[in-house]
């Protein structure tokens, strides 16, 4: 068994390694490589340009796509990038460090995935993304590499990763493609031991909040008292009964999906005017994509408007037969 799952973070000034690391892979790969960069909402020809470096295929995946070995996937815009095999899945779950795709839900989901096959690898960036995650891929059994903060056009990313995770390799840039490519081909010798906690879930669902918010002011609130008698009190000083919360809190969402609304018919007729521009200009393309964006805001806006007669709706709590 040979360490050939690389999942790849990175950011500014990550581009050169990226196609020096695709230009090194041999042919004959049978793994595959994961890679984020943080491109935020911006249109990316990095599968092309990672395709013309080497031999390998490259392309932006599509949620439920099955891996194919010997091929390198490259996260898309404004989705995080997971693995669960035999497939690959898209999120569009929570933002983390400030983008999506983010760098550590791959790197979470590449160490319960794989463990000991894991190669983490972070790049030239800002920020902390990917440290974390590195840490994680280690503890699961992995191997990881950090570019040197030397090498790095942007060296805080790499400078986190080597503080937090305790890097196998800290490689110069003109070192780390041939580092992985021996990586690749060397079997796992012996299996790290995992640690009881390496291996949180790749990306979760929002966990329950530790407290409720303010209706009046938006502040956390705290639990006074226990049983009927409980109240809910904020920082301020505003109390609430929960049977004052739950009105108030169906009134904050009737307003929420009001401005989702707003936002999306806003979508919709922004779509439809760069949609007429592209076909008055012969842009079939640009046609398609404002069609395609259209589309799926008008879908949107109907299923929040199938919902907001039954929100604003709030059943009364049945009395106890002793009341």
């Amino acid at each position: 068994m040979n360490r050939d799952m690389i999942a790849i973070g990175g950011s500014a000034g990550s581009l050169d390694t990226l196609r020096s690391i695709s230009s090194a892979l041999p042919r004959d790969f049978t793994g595959n490589v994961f890679v984020v960069v943080h491109i935020g909402h911006g249109r990316s020809r990095l599968p092309e340009l990672l395709a013309n470096s080497g031999s390998l295929p490259v392309m932006f995946p599509a949620d439920g796509e099955t891996i194919t070995p010997g091929h390198i996937y490259v996260a898309p815009t404004d989705r995080h990038l997971l693995v669960e095999p035999p497939i690959i899945r898209l999120s569009r779950g929570p933002r983390e460090h400030f983008t999506r795709p983010a760098i550590d839900p791959l790197f979470r989901s590449v160490a319960t995935a794989y463990g000991e096959r894991a190669i983490g690898v972070v790049l030239s960036g800002g920020g902390s993304d990917g440290a974390t995650g590195l840490d994680t891929i280690k503890r699961a059994g992995g191997l990881i590499v950090v570019l040197d903060p030397q090498d790095a056009i942007a060296a805080e990313m790499p400078r986190a990763a080597i503080e937090i995770a305790d890097p196998d390799y800290v490689s110069s840039e003109a070192e780390l493609p041939y580092l992985v490519a021996r990586l690749v081909r060397e079997p796992v010798s012996a299996q790290r031991p995992r640690a009881k906690d390496a291996l949180p879930e790749a990306l979760t669902m929002p966990e329950r909040p530790y407290a409720l918010t303010c209706p009046e002011c938006g502040g956390t609130m705290r639990k006074i008292g226990n049983g009927t008698a409980a109240q809910f009190r904020c920082h301020i000083g505003h109390i609430f009964g929960a049977r004052e919360m739950m009105p108030a809190q169906l009134e904050l969402l009737e307003k929420a999906l009001d401005v989702a609304q707003r936002v999306l018919n806003e979508r919709i007729e922004l779509s439809h005017q760069m949609a007429e521009d592209s076909r008055a200009a012969g842009r079939k393309y640009g046609l398609q994509y404002w069609e395609r964006v259209r589309a799926e805001a008008e879908q949107q806006v109907d299923a929040i408007r199938r919902v907001l007669p039954n929100g604003a709706e709030a059943e009364e709590e049945p009395l106890d037969a002793s009341e």
